[in-house]
């Protein structure tokens, strides 16, 4: 086992140290995390390789390779008109709740996080107790209420109960962010002139941008993979998005494997590729969370 050189910066002695955790460490756990890695990665590389194959080649091997590769099944669903009309509306929700959600998270959470007010707290829980509370048990309210104000049937009636089951998970990431900004900074800002709003447009945000960014993939990932909500409040096929849409097409083209799954791996593709991009920004932010 080998030896480390540490040099004492106050006496200038020089110690040997050894590791204390040489080698690859516990093979268990390499194991187990290869086993969960299986788990997740597996029926999502199915699905994908499966759009390359025919109908034939599934049911004479289901678990083989394509033999041919064969490509015109990702063709079809791509001329497909209504897959592209699913796409946008999924964009469009999606880039507008999380525009809403990190806007009044942020602000919500800057509050919370740097004023001192009766009920601060109560209000913490308040937004805490909301990651308890399933969008399922909400759902037939949330319609009832969309119904009576008219906005049942439009991309609202998604984006706004999107947005507020977004706030909770928004509002306990960032507070720590937000209250680890030392006041120092907020005090030099004042004395050299700058008002609160200033301070937070110029110093609060950019601070915070770490978290910003995670709880904007976060979100953006959840809208993009929504299902109960768009189930409940479209009716017009004009509207789905592409998880409702990958539902209907599956049952209509039930006989139609290879399609389903080509249809399936495109209508996840964006969010899985948007959530592998931004994955260590997604570890960092919440690692400074947890450290703030």
């Amino acid at each position: 086992m080998s030896r480390v050189k540490v040099t004492n910066k106050r006496t200038g002695e020089v110690m040997r140290a050894t590791p204390q955790d040489g080698g690859w460490g516990n093979p268990l756990v390499y194991f187990i995390a290869l086993v969960l890695i299986a788990v997740c990665l597996v029926p999502v590389i199915y699905i994908i390789i499966g759009g390359f194959r025919d109908n034939s080649q599934i049911t004479i091997n289901p678990a083989g390779w394509p033999h041919p590769w064969r490509i015109g099944q990702y063709l079809l669903v791509l001329k497909m008109p209504a897959f592209w009309q699913m796409a946008w509306n999924s964009t469009y929700i999606a880039l507008l709740s999380v525009t809403f959600i990190v806007v009044l998270g942020v602000m919500a959470s800057y509050v919370l996080a740097r004023y001192k007010f009766v009920g601060r707290n109560a209000m913490y829980l308040l937004f805490a107790s909301g990651l308890m509370f399933p969008l399922s048990v909400a759902i037939t309210p949330l319609y009832i209420m969309m119904i009576k104000t008219h906005m049942a049937g439009t991309p609202w009636s998604v984006i706004l109960p999107g947005v507020a089951f977004g706030l909770p998970q928004t509002i306990i990431i960032l507070t720590p962010f937000l209250a680890a900004i030392p006041k120092e900074i907020e005090e030099a800002a004042t004395v050299d002139g700058c008002s609160r709003l200033g301070f937070f447009g110029r110093m609060v945000i950019p601070l915070s941008m770490p978290g910003v960014v995670t709880v904007a993939i976060l979100n953006f990932v959840n809208s993009w993979n929504s299902y109960m909500l768009p189930l409940y409040m479209f009716n017009d096929q004009s509207q789905y998005t592409l998880p409702l849409g990958t539902f209907l097409f599956s049952t209509a083209h039930s006989q139609d494997t290879a399609q389903v799954l080509a249809f399936t791996s495109l209508a996840m593709l964006p969010a899985l590729v948007f959530f592998s991009i931004f994955e260590r920004r997604i570890v960092g932010g919440l690692t400074g969370a947890v450290k703030g």
